[in-house]
């Protein structure tokens, strides 16, 4: 039975999340995570689910069927790390790419915003929203050992789509979109992304809008990422981009993000499963923390709680606390539990 009908009339089903740590250090950051929520939200319920390499290589699938059943009675997912393996595994697809595009979550927000911390440049506060079902992503790939082609899809209804997210995402901010494209070398593909991307721009006559190409895109993140306010981008371009932005978030550590659209919202760390430190205790769980405020307050409109939350880790950071990736004062490394034992306490006291 479908527990969104199982309630009598009247009664509301408390806000269920789906928990999927993942990979490596998804197991370390994704439970500090899960305890904030609790702290911020203790209405929320919350039901444990499995998905990823490990997965696959224990039960032979990424994604089990009880994990889709599990998600499918889920209001938002909260998910960890991924383990992608370079080489090809016959039977394995990336779990993260799987639940995106079979869940259509067409939209990827990924936001930069400066921290507290010693060292680090202030004043960015710049989101990319990065088209996430199509582009170079589609895994369509073949070859012969000599040669490989991969196939680029970009298409009408999905640019028109994201181009709306970003641009309603930039009335509520500062009212500027940068289109990122390379309309002038793929002037079919990135030529159509940038068409219909100023297209739905003449929707929105409050917003600015400018384009840039990517490689200048690059070296403008690079220089000047104070200017920036809202950046669309296809899918590589976005992935690609983020995680040069996140640099002047404090690093992949610190970058957090929410998939959105016609399935549940999933938010996740922008890190991958790190299995160099996984199981050190040393994970810096900044990430997780910051996905599970957009989760709350993107995702479910809790806009109180995810602001709390977010304020909770920054006053963290700026007492000096920090794990081994931040700089800091030595005497104020932390676990990652520990971290997250202090935002937990700010949270509840």
């Amino acid at each position: 039975m479908n527990p969104r009908r199982a309630l009598p009339v009247g009664r509301r089903r408390p806000r269920r999340i789906c928990v999927i740590e993942g990979d490596g250090i998804g197991h370390e950051v994704i439970p500090v995570a899960v305890r904030a929520l609790r702290a911020v939200a203790p209405d929320l319920e919350f039901v444990e689910a499995e998905a990823g390499f490990e997965c696959f290589e224990r039960r032979g699938v990424a994604i089990p069927e009880e994990t889709w059943d599990a998600i499918e009675g889920s209001d938002g997912i909260l998910f960890g790390a991924i383990s992608a393996p370079s080489e090809d595994v016959p039977g394995y697809e990336p779990a993260i790419l799987t639940l995106r595009q079979r869940l259509r979550l067409y939209a990827n927000l990924r936001p930069t915003v400066s921290p507290p911390l010693p060292g680090l440049r202030q004043g960015v506060d710049l989101l990319i929203v990065r088209e996430n079902t199509e582009g170079l992503y589609v895994r369509t790939e073949w070859g012969d050992g000599e040669s490989a082609v991969a196939l680029r899809v970009i298409t009408r209804k999905a640019t028109e789509r994201i181009a709306r997210v970003a641009f309603a995402l930039a009335r509520k901010r500062r009212k500027l979109v940068t289109v990122v494209h390379k309309a002038n070398v793929l002037k079919r593909t990135c030529g159509l992304f940038r068409a219909v991307a100023l297209e739905v721009a003449r929707e929105y006559p409050d917003v600015q809008v400018e384009e840039m190409l990517v490689d200048a895109m690059a070296m403008r993140l690079a220089v000047e990422p104070e200017r920036f306010d809202v950046v669309l981008t296809p899918n590589l371009f976005g992935d690609i981009l983020s995680d040069e932005a996140s640099v002047w978030g404090g690093g992949l550590g610190m970058a957090p993000s929410l998939n959105l659209g016609e399935g549940p919202p999933l938010a996740e760390p922008v890190h991958g499963s790190a299995p160099d430190i996984a199981g050190r205790g040393i994970a810096n769980p900044v990430a997780a923390l910051l996905s599970a405020a957009m989760l709350l307050g993107t995702g479910l409109g809790r806009e109180e709680g995810a602001r709390r939350l977010r304020e909770a880790v920054w006053a963290v950071l700026a007492a000096g606390y920090h794990t081994p990736d931040l700089p800091g004062e030595e005497g104020k490394t932390v676990s990652t539990a520990e971290f997250g034992e202090r935002v937990c306490g700010e949270l509840e006291g």
